[in-house]
């Protein structure tokens, strides 16, 4: 006869092999947003893996995933700029792997060169301005922006926020040092204000009056097309987009992207999941959700940022835009841009 024992431990042993069968994909995530959380819900039915998700802030995932060590569930890391991407490559948290698929879809500039992680959305880094007001006759390049006759007219982020950062390392690798360093000067002094917030505060505080030229990512303005707020798109229909150096090099764009962890328990799932984003239904979601430009050639735009024109981007690639980040970022703040 079987002791209380036996028969308590029976219905564990039974469910044991349900719960090893079931295939799982962790995903820390530093994106926050309704578009992503649908994706992967519909990754899930199509493929049969849960996606369970945490979201934090980019840092707080990268300490945790370090504190984890080789315990870590952590499979897969989502996150946005090359600047932090490449943060966790430098810390040693990714993995390389091949894939026949990434490697055909995604732009060799918009993934690390030892496949350690991949971009999957862009935004482009433009110059606005308030239609009212028209674009300056002498605005064509970034390089134009510190030009005196623009004192007191731009509006842009901190120094050192990785936007700001990934920017000036793509004007550093474009001009060198020195060049770049007297161009930081020049936006110092052409600041309308304290740099202060995020992009969209910098379009609301041009809505405002405050300065006549916003730097922003063109996604916080399909934001803004979109918002609850008339006001809000009020304003976002006011506003005209410059794409800086279309007649050379083109217009920086930062990424979203992800990466295999080093520890991954779930190394195949990771794999099927990365892939999925670089397909058209998630590049499509990726861009009528969340107001992103698709990496891949073949899924279509926003109707909104299709419409405001074709530009072609800066190839510079992520290595060389990743490892001109910690000069991009001393050379702005000898300039004086805080």
């Amino acid at each position: 006869m079987m002791n209380r024992r036996h028969i308590l431990s029976l219905p564990m042993l039974l469910a044991a092999p349900a719960l090893a069968q079931e295939r799982v994909v962790n995903v820390y995530s530093s994106r926050h947003y309704d578009s992503d959380r649908d994706l992967w819900e519909m990754f899930s039915r199509g493929s049969g893996i849960r996606v369970r998700v945490i979201e934090a802030q980019v840092d707080q995932l990268l300490e945790r995933i370090r504190a984890e060590g080789a315990n870590s569930p952590a499979d897969v890391l989502v996150t946005v700029d090359i600047g932090r991407l490449a943060r966790a490559k430098e810390l040693n948290l990714l993995q390389p792997f091949a894939s026949p698929q990434l490697a055909s879809r995604i732009p060799a500039h918009l993934r690390d060169p030892d496949n350690q992680w991949f971009g999957f959305t862009m935004r482009a880094r433009v110059v606005m301005f308030d239609k009212a007001q028209g674009l300056p006759a002498v605005l064509a390049r970034y390089e134009d922006l510190s030009k005196p006759e623009f004192r007191g007219q731009v509006l842009t982020r901190s120094s050192g926020n990785i936007y700001s950062i990934g920017w000036t390392a793509s004007m550093l690798a474009a001009n060198g040092a020195e060049a770049t360093e007297a161009w930081a000067r020049g936006i110092a002094a052409n600041l309308a204000r304290p740099p202060a917030g995020g992009d969209t505060d910098q379009i609301r505080a041009m809505g405002a009056g405050q300065g006549r030229l916003a730097v922003s990512n063109t996604y916080y303005l399909g934001l803004l097309h979109r918002s609850a707020r008339a006001e809000d798109r009020a304003l976002a229909e006011r506003v005209g987009v410059l794409f800086p150096n279309q007649a050379d090099r083109g217009t920086h764009v930062n990424v979203s992207g992800a990466g295999i962890i080093r520890n991954a328990p779930n190394r195949e799932a990771a794999q099927a999941f990365l892939e999925y984003l670089s397909g058209p239904q998630a590049q499509a979601i990726f861009a009528e959700g969340n107001m992103e430009y698709p990496v891949v050639a073949d899924a279509a735009v926003h109707p909104f940022l299709r419409g405001l024109g074709d530009f072609r981007q800066d190839p510079v690639s992520a290595s060389t835009l990743s490892a001109a980040m910690p000069e991009a970022l001393r050379l702005m703040q000898r300039a004086g841009w805080r």
